[in-house]
Formats: C-alpha cells, structure tokens, sequence
C-alpha cells in the first residue's frame, strides 16, 4: 500500500463507495453514479431516485461509471421502476459497464428496465 493511500491515523482510506450527482436535462432527471451499488450504498441511492410527490417523473440513470453491483442494486432498480411507473412516468438505465450489464442480463432486468448503450440515446427515447 502506498503512502497516500493511507489516513493521517495510519489506517488504510476506505474506497468511495457511491458517488450521485443529480441533474436536469431538459426536464428528465438524470443521476449519474460513480462506483459500487450494494448493501452499504442502497439507502443513499433509494433516497436520490426517490419520486414521491413528484407527478410523471422521467429519470435517466446513468451507470457509465459503476464498477460493481450486487442484488441490493437489482432489487432497488425495480422498485424506482416500479415507482416510477405507478407515478406515471419512466426510468431508463444509460451506458452500464461490461460488469453491471450483465448482471443486469442475467435477473432480466434489461428486460423489465429500458437499458441504453449511451446517456444521449437514453434521452432521446
């Protein structure tokens, strides 16, 4: 391990488990996520895809940049799915990484959850 890869008490740093950064493009919400979806992270990422009070909510996830995802992340995503179309609007997964698509291919979730190649393409559809 490398010096700067430690805390000032000697202690290895842990790693940056989920990064969300909310934005608004053209009226669709989209989040971007750094990182990895499990366990520890679900409850920050349930509360940035949260739409209660929100009336026909349009969201793009975008996944470009997640390393890693365990079924925490599964069953979140078709619960925000779920939520989102019972408000009356859509969720939209955007460039997952080699990794986390085929997690999602393998519960069948690209099945349930619209899943495109690119942010723009997501957008668009």
């Amino acid at each position: 391990m490398t010096e700067e890869q430690m805390t000032d008490n000697g202690r290895p740093e842990q790693p940056v488990r989920l990064s969300i950064v909310t934005t608004v493009t053209e009226g669709i919400r989209v989040v971007t996520l750094a990182g990895e979806i499990d366990y520890n992270s679900s409850g920050q990422l349930r509360q940035a895809l949260d739409v209660t009070g929100t009336a026909r909510p349009r969201t793009v996830i975008d996944m470009c940049r997640v390393t890693f995802m365990d079924s925490s992340g599964i069953n979140l995503l078709i619960g925000a799915h779920q939520d989102t179309t019972a408000a009356g609007g859509w969720l939209r997964l955007a460039a997952p990484t080699d990794a986390v698509l085929r997690v999602l291919q393998l519960v069948g979730v690209d099945q349930l959850i619209d899943c495109h190649p690119t942010r723009n393409q997501a957008l668009a559809h």
